[in-house]
Order: C-alpha cells, then sequence, then structure tokens
C-alpha cells in the first residue's frame, strides 16, 4: 500500500507540473507574440518552439491551443500553426469592440466604484507618468506598457463583471500586437499623458459621459495612427 500510494503521490506531482510547466510556456509564446517576436502569419514549428522555449511536445501544444482559443494563433489543416494575420479590417472590429467594452465597464465602475477605486486610479496614472513609452531601441517599453494597461485596468476595476474583464483583457492583447506591429510608422505627434489624464479626471468627478466620451476618442486616435502605416504592415 505504500508503494502504491507512493507511485498516486508521484503521478499527481508529475500532472501538476506539467499543468504549470503548460501555463509557463503559455505565457512566455503569448507576451513573444504581443511583443511581436513572432510576427503575425509566421509558422510556428514544433522543433523550433520546443528548442526555443526548452519544453516538451504536450505542453506546447496544449499552449498553442489555448492561444488560439485567444485568437492569437491560428490552427491550419494540414499545415498546422500559425501567428494570427493582423489587417484593417481587424484592427477596425478590435477597436470598435474594445470601445463598446470600455464603454461598458466604465459605466459600470463609475456607478459602483469607492474611494478605495479612487486612489488606484491615481495610483495608476502616477505610475505611468514616470515612465517613457518607447524604449532607447525605438520600441514599446515593456514597462510603460505594463503601467498603460494597468492604468485602463484600475479604471474598470470597479465593474463587477469578471467576463468583461476577460473579453477586455483579450481585446487588448491584441491591441497591443498592432501597435507593436506598426511602432516604427508612429511619427504621428500624440500626448498619451494628457489623454489619459483626462480620462482619469472625468472617471473621478462621475462624469460618466464625459469619461466614456474621451475613452471612445482615445482608442479612435490610436487606430487612425496605426490605419497610417504602410499597407505592407497589415498584409492587405
Amino acid at each position: 500500500m505504500a508503494q502504491a500510494a507512493s507511485v498516486k503521490v508521484a503521478g499527481a506531482a508529475a500532472e501538476r507540473g506539467g499543468r504549470t510547466r503548460t501555463a509557463g510556456v503559455y505565457e512566455e509564446l503569448r507576451r513573444d507574440i504581443v511583443r511581436s517576436l513572432w510576427k503575425p502569419g509566421v509558422r510556428l514549428r514544433f522543433e523550433e518552439l520546443k528548442a526555443h522555449y526548452d519544453v516538451g511536445l504536450s505542453p506546447l501544444r496544449e499552449a498553442l491551443m489555448k492561444l488560439a482559443s485567444d485568437g492569437l494563433v491560428e490552427l491550419e489543416e494540414h499545415k498546422g500553426f500559425r501567428v494570427a494575420p493582423v489587417s484593417r479590417a481587424g484592427l477596425l472590429d478590435i477597436t470598435n469592440m474594445r470601445k463598446e467594452l470600455e464603454s461598458m465597464a466604465i459605466r459600470l465602475s463609475i456607478a459602483h466604484g469607492d474611494d478605495h477605486w479612487e486612489a488606484g486610479i491615481v495610483a495608476a496614472l502616477h505610475e505611468l507618468a514616470k515612465r517613457s513609452k518607447l524604449g532607447p531601441d525605438g520600441l514599446v517599453d515593456d514597462e510603460w506598457e505594463t503601467r498603460h494597461r494597468a492604468f485602463h485596468n484600475a479604471l474598470t476595476a470597479a465593474s463587477g463583471s469578471e467576463w468583461l474583464q476577460r473579453f477586455r483583457s483579450q481585446l487588448y492583447d491584441q491591441a497591443d500586437r498592432y501597435r507593436r506591429v506598426a511602432v516604427h510608422y508612429m511619427h504621428a505627434p500624440r500626448d498619451d499623458l494628457a489623454e489619459h489624464r483626462e480620462i482619469a479626471d472625468a472617471v473621478l468627478a462621475r462624469d460618466t459621459e464625459a469619461a466614456v466620451f474621451l475613452s471612445r476618442r482615445h482608442l479612435d486616435r490610436t487606430c487612425q495612427i496605426l490605419l497610417s502605416s504602410p499597407s505592407h504592415i497589415f498584409g492587405d
């Protein structure tokens, strides 16, 4: 019985380890796709990915299937996996859906948010203001992007809807990928911080209509800047 129990424990530990590794490679792959390390449309070959992430076939396949459900990866019959392509139509679709979900989340948060929620917005804006958007290499700074995401999450943190936050997160990943793909061509002058301050001020003032308007305008501006990128960026 002791031996059977030992085998059972070992099996459970191995299963937990497998789940942990799948989650780990999923997060690494998701991050690298969003950062455009793996370019839109590129074929994701198992042998290359196994070597790059030092992972076995099973957790890698599970991670890719999860990324496919997120819309970051596509599975083509008889061809395998590839990074989801980007397109102008896709960008417009993502932007329109983000505007609707952000508006809903802001309305709910203003209606239900408390002092703790307000303090979270102030803190997130302060941290965002302390970091430059672009790094020395001219690319979007990873820490800025982390703080940027945290700020937008703080604005909507009191929505009370777990599913709304999940969908927001998926769309944010998609939008982030478009920003990083086109960053070299984003030359239009823009005061991102001023836009963020305007949105935060309206939310904290509980001016729902102004906050929704400013949020939607903010997303529209990003979309228009990206749409001005060369056509070959979008593959259409």
